[in-house]
């Protein structure tokens, strides 16, 4: 018989329709529409990479606020700042420094996001982590046939109107999950042991605990490479979110109306592919799973930068096996990489992990701006040479771990 799921990643879990379903809707749109407010893609581009250094700053500093504020506290207050106060300034913003604001402001959410994933794991036992990340791939693929309302509003108000439309719903969206969320959270064991430690400690031993953290980091091989998957997985997600869709509508000339649809398939292929192999998935065959989903993904991404102008099948195949590799890879990504970590000291390495993701990934940002400037088509291209990388450093994860000794 399975254990029950611990009260706070249930929480999680059932709050978490209030973020996906507007995130899904607005995301689509959310460059096309800045870029017809009147940005540039090298403005966007270098917007993406100002929102990706402020995380990493953030996330130097995550591990210490989390541990000093509490997690629950910590994912309270800095998601009223990095989601609430972001997409109502995307709501409202016309000029370059609003969504200049929107940007800075959204770039502190590494903090929530170290406190959230320590509310998700630390109380939760090794064995069932990974279904944790399978339910909210759950709640993510359901969130994603609410889409087509976003592109059926798009079509009737345009582009702009739409978004900004969509960011309202957002911004009241998340807010309420927040409130919510915060109510039925309880502070982890390992959360209460921290604050009480980090009250009688300056911020300097948290810099001394994060390069212990990256001695213990260099030492253990199989970890390394498992935060290299993870870097080079949030490279080709900032690249495909910022300009992906971008290049679909503005250089393969997908109508808006139809790329709302798009969430709605993905959705179709998430919810087959999770009853058909969910079963399946077992984090003894977690390294296996994850290279399919990459696989996969690699290939879809291929497949965009190849299609020729309003090719529509290819955008759908692309769009399927995008779902379907995300539904393979994504537990997999997060639950081995939690499961390598001690408990102790998830907080830190979350610390160093969010840093090495955004050292990484924050000159991609300006990168893909300049490059989609070029060529569009060189979007896809730049996210498909990340999802390599990501195959290689999981394969050399994978050979890493069974050298490892059994006894």
């Amino acid at each position: 018989m399975k254990s029950p799921m611990p009260q706070n990643p249930r929480t999680c879990v059932i709050a978490e329709p209030l973020f996906v379903i507007p995130y899904n809707m607005y995301t689509t749109y959310a460059s096309v529409y800045m870029l017809q407010t009147g940005l540039t893609s090298v403005q966007l581009g270098w917007l993406t990479t100002m929102n990706l250094v402020v995380q990493m700053l953030s996330a130097l500093v995550s591990g210490y606020a989390t541990d000093r504020m509490g997690r629950k506290k910590a994912l309270w207050v800095v998601d009223l700042v990095s989601w609430s106060a972001a997409t109502l300034l995307w709501a409202v913003s016309h000029s370059w420094w609003g969504f200049a604001l929107a940007f800075f402001f959204n770039g502190f959410q590494r903090i929530s996001t170290t406190a959230w994933y320590c509310l998700l794991t630390e109380d939760t036992p090794a064995d069932i982590r990974s279904r944790v990340f399978t339910a909210l791939q759950v709640v993510a693929t359901v969130a994603g046939f609410f889409a087509p309302i976003a592109g059926w509003l798009v079509h009737r108000t345009g582009v702009v109107l739409g978004t900004r439309l969509l960011y309202l719903y957002a911004f009241a969206s998340m807010t309420t999950m927040i409130a919510i969320r915060h109510r039925g959270l309880r502070e982890t064991n390992i959360g209460r042991t921290r604050m009480a430690e980090t009250r009688r400690l300056h911020l300097r031993h948290e810099w001394r605990r994060i390069g212990a953290a990256i001695k213990t980091l260099s030492r253990n091989r199989t970890l390394m490479w498992l935060f290299g998957v993870y870097v080079m997985w949030n490279v080709q997600i900032s690249i495909r979110t910022t300009f992906v869709t971008a290049y679909q509508m503005d250089a393969l000339h997908i109508p808006p109306s139809f790329m709302g649809l798009l969430p709605a398939l993905s959705s179709l292929v998430m919810a087959v592919c999770l009853a058909t192999f969910a079963r399946r998935f077992h984090d003894d065959h977690g390294y296996h799973w994850m290279q399919a989903g990459l696989g996969l993904l690699t290939a879809a991404t291929i497949l965009l930068a190849i299609s020729a102008p309003r090719s529509v099948a290819p955008t759908i195949i692309a769009t399927a096996l995008t779902a379907a590799g995300t539904v393979f890879a994504n537990p997999f990504v997060e639950s081995l990489v939690a499961n390598a970590m001690d408990d102790a000291e998830r907080s830190t390495m979350l610390a160093v992990l969010n840093v090495l993701i955004l050292l990484s990934s924050s000159p991609s940002g300006a990168i893909a701006g300049y490059l989609y400037a070029w060529n569009p088509r060189s979007s896809p291209v730049f996210a498909a040479l990340a999802l390599v990388a990501s195959l290689v450093c999981a394969e050399a994860a994978r050979r890493a771990r069974r050298r490892l000794p059994t006894g």
